[in-house]
């Protein structure tokens, strides 16, 4: 295992230093001059000199590129023009927010999905099956910035159950996970089917059986866990929705995460802070990717070989 898990962090510096340079080459993919942009068409040449010099754009490219990397080693992404703080310590306010959110979109979608999904492979082509297809459909049909207001509308509004928006509470977070792990759980329901299908087929389930273990045992137990290679796979890669979906969703719900930082950012032209908020979130990509690696091994040992 502790092989395994170093090869795995050996595969992970390349897409991390591609993540990063990525994100360094942003700011020089902007159209005209970025400090322009952000200081406004009417500002005086030498302010605009100053803002260079501090930001340190008036150095080669080479330079540039090498500064930036030791910024990111020492935790230094570069000042915010617009809120004039640094830009490590407002994704540093704004990150478990949007974690915290994204995580519990992911529970959502799990709690809604997995018994889903198992119901539907245990009961092929009946009636229930069909009608978990047509709303798992529904689902995957109804995209997050029409899904949030029609919540809003009915529990907020209409009912009063749930707050309208903000953070502090746990009723603040309901809407915004659902809105988000509404349509994971349409796409995790049919890969749960589709790999409990195949595996339920399988001879050492009829071995299970005819042992005379419990239906729950040998589905949940048995057939579920070898089902979990292909279901992990979507949970890893649609973590990466779900951050991406937060910029969305973080707005409707006026949710103070990095999302909604983001927005912030690019209406405000502080295009560092949109450099740090685009590396937080490409960085937690890459590391669910690693984490999902080691679940296939804690999953199926084979892998690990």
């Amino acid at each position: 295992m502790p092989r395994y898990i170093i090869s795995r962090v050996l595969y992970t510096l390349p897409v991390i230093w591609l993540v990063v340079s990525t994100v360094f080459l942003l700011i020089h993919f902007v159209p005209g001059d970025p400090i322009q942009q952000m200081l406004g068409e009417g500002a005086a040449a030498g302010d605009i000199q100053a803002a260079r010099h501090a930001y340190g754009l008036d150095v080669p490219l080479g330079q540039q590129y090498l500064n930036y990397w030791r910024g990111v080693l020492h935790g230094d992404l570069g000042k915010s023009l617009r809120f004039n703080q640094g830009v490590t310590s407002l994704i540093a306010q704004r990150y478990p927010f949007t974690l915290q959110l994204t995580l519990a979109s992911l529970f959502v979608a799990i709690v809604l999905a997995i018994p889903a999904g198992v119901h539907s492979a245990q009961h092929r082509n009946q009636w229930d099956d069909r009608a978990l297809s047509v709303v798992s459909l529904f689902g995957l049909s109804f995209p997050n910035f029409a899904l949030g207001p029609v919540l809003i509308l009915f529990f907020s509004i209409k009912l009063g159950w749930l707050p309208v928006s903000g953070s502090g509470s746990l009723a603040h977070l309901v809407l915004p996970a659902i809105t988000m792990g509404g349509a994971l759980a349409a796409i995790l329901t049919r890969m749960v089917r589709t790999s409990m299908l195949e595996e339920l087929s399988q001879d050492y389930i009829r071995t299970a059986r005819a042992k005379g273990l419990p239906e729950r045992t040998v589905v949940y137990r048995h057939a579920l866990r070898n089902a979990m290679i292909p279901i992990l796979t979507v949970l890893g890669l649609q973590f990466g929705a779900l951050l991406a979906g937060t910029i969305v969703t973080e707005t409707i719900f006026s949710w103070p995460g990095i999302g909604r930082l983001t927005i912030q950012a690019i209406s405000n032209r502080d295009y560092y802070l949109v450099q740090g908020c685009i590396l937080a979130i490409g960085l937690t990509y890459v590391a669910v990717n690693f984490l999902t690696d080691l679940l296939y091994s804690a999953v199926n040992p084979r892998i690990r070989q």
